[in-house]
């Protein structure tokens, strides 16, 4: 455009960085690399790095998920955008901007470093320790973002396998609220929601215990919870 002088402006960077979460042994995991160049090398971090000229801000966190953590193939894998992180100083190199993306995965594969990652691993949420950059932060924000979400969307099937039970329908919501639910009142809950979930025909799945099998579900065509599924207050009520 002409008298536009982009040198005017002072130059800066555009990184993804991606909250990977999952269920395992119905705990909350997140996926985490250890960071093998500097800033902060020998740190652990969440996957991402820098977006390339010729591609979008999710191509490249698709990118970096795979060439970082070694998850190639991830069928199933749920990735939306978070918020974009832009305070300066939150990277010691340069003014970097970072879009930062939650990504939900059911039955996660094992991940291994690569790129300029050490190593990957999943790791259960309530033990991550201090994390580089303010990856602390966006790991906190997306974890309240899956957290609500669930209150009024259809999200926690994303967490599950094609076919499930109710009870690992709930342990998604148990995982992610950190609170313990009523077994019969979540299902009622569940079954009485239009469209949240389906009946697999014939499905069952024994799930231990000396109990009858489990009934299959699958999820529904809904895309919003009417009524919303609420998680409780401190004294036990729905909020």
């Amino acid at each position: 455009m002409h008298g536009y002088d982009k040198h005017a402006y002072e130059p800066f960077a555009v990184t993804v960085d991606l909250a990977v979460l999952t269920l395992r042994a119905g705990t909350l995991h997140v996926l985490l690399v250890e960071r093998g160049q500097e800033p902060y090398a020998g740190h652990w971090a969440l996957p991402g790095g820098f977006v390339q000229p010729d591609e979008s801000a999710e191509t490249a966190a698709r990118r970096e998920l795979a060439e970082e953590t070694g998850l190639y193939d991830v069928s199933g894998l749920h990735l939306e955008q978070l918020r974009t992180y832009s305070e300066p100083g939150r990277d010691p190199r340069m003014r970097v901007v970072s879009v930062a993306f939650t990504a939900l995965l059911p039955g996660a594969p094992e991940a291994h470093g690569g790129s300029d990652a050490a190593q990957a691993r999943w790791v259960a949420f309530d033990a991550v320790g201090p994390l580089a950059f303010d990856h602390d932060r966006i790991l906190a924000d997306a974890r309240d973002r899956v957290g609500a979400k669930l209150e009024y969307s259809c999200l926690a099937t994303a967490f599950c396998p094609p076919e499930f039970t109710l009870g690992e329908l709930q342990q998604v919501y148990e995982a992610v609220w950190g609170t313990a639910l009523d077994r019969p009142n979540f299902r009622r809950k569940v079954l009485a929601t239009p469209g949240f979930v389906e009946p697999v025909p014939g499905g069952a799945r024994l799930t231990g215990g000396r109990g009858k099998p489990a009934a299959l579900y699958r999820a529904g065509p809904a895309t919003a919870l009417h009524p919303p599924l609420l998680r409780p207050t401190r004294e036990g009520r729905p909020a």
